[in-house]
């Protein structure tokens, strides 16, 4: 691997910024950012992200790489919780090996904006129809995990009302942000996006910085207690993302030629949620242990994918 990619991402503010949370947790400090304003962020980051996506998505020719690419996003959101569960059921009960699947079926939209972020940096362009990717890919993970866990279980069949928890997960905040988002940069004209440039593109690495400062605290603050729990999820929250980037990494080659669209199909292969999906599992399924679910795509998967995931799936595609 060329070493200036990970030194590079290593050396990212944004990142930096990250592990100052950790270590503000870990030093005891009283460092935070207030709920509301990381929940402003947040909002703003979808925001952002959704609406230079649609931007650069009304510039391209709605074509057969296009097409390829939504469904290859919605394959992989289907493919992958299903084979995860069976792994995960070695271990632990179905409501926790489904949430936990979908979870890895499901993608990560902090992931993907600081894999974007990371592209910006190296100078590498992406079609902007891979955020309609990330957005298709939220909700299929959802009701497979869901599905799973009815038919192994077939005494809380009753219990699980698909209806519901497929409302919810198509309307959760995050994704219908998003996906609003995409639709309105599509329909604005260039004139109408540059007026609100600054907005959307000046001031999105500062809002990262602090928002990833948020999540190593938030993270930093979950490590302890999830590392009590046993080997098999730390080392499945590493080994499954790695395996599933660099699998991808590999075979989005049959249909892209685009280094940065591979790369970011490798990063939505490699990341869990932990929005979205903890929300729906709320609902779906209040047995499973978010103790357990959070913590290994916040604390675990996130910070595996945005320091060592991304330079190493970056040099696969190049290499390859």
């Amino acid at each position: 691997m060329d070493l200036h990619l990970l030194i590079d991402n290593l050396t990212n503010p944004a990142l930096l910024f990250f592990f100052l949370g950790i270590i503000a947790v870990q030093l005891k400090s009283d460092l935070e950012i207030p709920p509301n304003s990381a929940k402003f962020i947040s909002l703003y980051l979808m925001f952002s992200i959704g609406f230079k996506g649609g931007l650069e998505l009304s510039h391209s020719n709605l074509d057969l790489e296009i097409l390829w690419s939504l469904l290859f996003g919605v394959f992989l959101a289907l493919f992958v919780p299903v084979y995860t569960y069976f792994i995960l059921r070695r271990r632990f009960s179905v409501e926790n090996s489904g949430a936990i699947a979908a979870a890895y079926g499901s993608v990560s939209a902090v992931t993907f904006v600081t894999a974007v972020s990371f592209l910006e940096i190296e100078q590498i362009n992406f079609g902007g129809h891979m955020v309609a990717v990330m957005a298709l890919m939220e909700a299929p993970s959802i009701i497979i995990g869901v599905l799973l866990m009815a038919y192994f279980q077939k005494e809380n069949k009753n219990k699980i009302k698909l209806g519901s928890v497929l409302h919810h997960s198509l309307t959760n905040g995050s994704v219908l942000l998003i996906m609003g988002s995409l639709v309105i940069g599509f329909l604005a004209s260039d004139e109408q996006a540059r007026g609100i440039e600054p907005f959307t593109t000046d001031i999105f690495k500062g809002f990262l910085a602090v928002f990833l400062l948020d999540m190593g605290i938030t993270s930093g603050k979950k490590l302890g207690d999830f590392l009590k729990k046993g080997w098999f999820a730390f080392f499945f929250a590493i080994i499954i993302p790695l395996i599933n980037g660099c699998t991808v990494a590999m075979v989005s080659s049959v249909f892209t030629d685009s280094i940065g669209n591979r790369f970011l199909f490798a990063i939505l292969a490699a990341s869990a949620s932990y929005i979205a999906v903890p929300a729906a599992m709320r609902l779906a399924a209040p047995k499973a242990n978010p103790s357990l679910y959070l913590p290994m795509a916040l604390a675990i998967t996130f910070p595996f994918n945005i320091t060592l995931g991304m330079p190493l799936y970056l040099f696969l595609i190049q290499a390859f």
